[in-house]
């Protein structure tokens, strides 16, 4: 019997090869059987309430120990989406309606605006908005379509009274403080072009008898006399204030308010800024920040022009925004104007360092 060699190296050649294509075939299967190849996680979705909409916890070392301090120069304050306050200069405190409970910026009716000291200024469109969407803004009310502009220095108020019929009027009107309420004092009233004021005398009536204003708004009448009364003519935030002087100026209704407080002055940390708002003690909320013995300036990216600030879009002005943090930890916030939010920065404005 012959032995032969039994060729060793061909057949582990043939061998290695066929074990290689095995798996390949395979591979896929083995694969399928341990089920599909896992994927990168995407970052969990954010859920953003819209402000104001839900609670959001204070820790017990953020409680409000005392009322925040502040004070505002050159400030469009807005109380809707076109209706503002032109804040040429404030000072005051905001208190917290819970005891405790820090300053919430995301909920305009947590917490009251009490004003020491203060000059306001309101345009006719500002007054025109508040007049029909608030004051005005019930089922049949007395007064409706008011349109109001300034001539000289007198307010000229025009629209719709509705007594069993409706009947067009236009009044020209002085202004003055009184008991701190503004008095509207017609010097002419023109009802479908006769001589209102004649008229109601004639038939032995006034304002007052004729027309039924809604005092809990804000609005009564004596006499002929309109008197107008700041602290329930706002929409929220609530404001504490007391009426001194009222005056037109130029196209304003300008209001000066003292309350007797007698706060001091801020000095902002930048004293070279126009148009600025600046918040002191207390603690702040703004989301999930809080600021705890607050210290905070707040000023716009484009100063040549007041600050137009909407406190229900505040965070969209901080996005479109950059802060800088300050030596002694305060901070100094730079905001979009509101009104120049869907725009692009304006030559000049300030923008976030890159």
């Amino acid at each position: 019997m012959i032995h032969r060699p039994v060729p060793w190296k061909p057949l582990a050649i043939v061998t290695t090869t066929t074990t290689i294509l095995l798996s390949l075939l395979l591979l896929p299967a083995c694969c399928c059987v341990r089920g599909p190849a896992r994927t990168a996680e995407l970052p969990p979705v954010v859920h953003i309430p819209p402000i104001g909409t839900e609670p959001i916890p204070t820790p017990k070392e953020a409680e409000a120990k005392a009322p925040t301090d502040g004070e505002m120069h050159n400030v469009d304050f807005h109380l809707d989406e076109s209706m503002f306050l032109r804040i040429h200069r404030l000072r005051g405190q905001l208190v917290s309606r819970q005891a405790g409970a820090p300053l919430n910026f995301d909920d305009k009716t947590s917490f009251v605006m009490k004003v020491d000291t203060a000059e306001v200024g309101m345009l006719p469109a500002s007054l025109d908005r508040l007049m029909n969407a608030y004051v005005f803004n019930y089922p049949n009310p007395p007064l409706r379509e008011l349109k109001i502009s300034i001539e000289g220095k007198q307010l000229v108020q025009s629209g719709i009274i509705h007594k069993v019929v409706d009947i067009p009027f236009t009044m020209w009107a002085n202004v003055s403080a009184s008991n701190g309420k503004i008095r509207l004092h017609p010097t002419k009233i023109s009802i479908c072009g006769i001589n209102g004021i004649g008229l109601l005398k004639a038939v032995g009536m006034t304002l007052q008898k004729m027309l039924a204003l809604p005092k809990e708004r804000g609005v009564t009448a004596e006499g002929n006399d309109m008197l107008l009364e700041p602290e329930r003519l706002l929409p929220p935030p609530e404001i504490k204030l007391h009426l001194v002087d009222v005056h037109i100026a130029g196209n304003e209704l300008v209001q000066v308010f003292d309350a007797g407080m007698h706060l001091a002055p801020i000095v902002p940390r930048h004293p070279e800024e126009k148009n600025w708002m600046y918040y002191r003690h207390g603690t702040l909320r703004m989301g999930k920040l809080l600021m705890v013995d607050a210290d905070m300036q707040v000023v716009d990216t484009d100063p040549s022009d007041p600050f137009d600030f909407f406190i229900d879009r505040y965070n969209d002005e901080l996005v479109a925004g950059f802060s800088r943090n300050q030596p002694n930890y305060a901070l100094f916030v730079f905001m979009r104007d509101f009104n120049d939010l869907a725009d692009p920065p304006r030559p000049g404005e300030r923008v976030a360092p890159r």
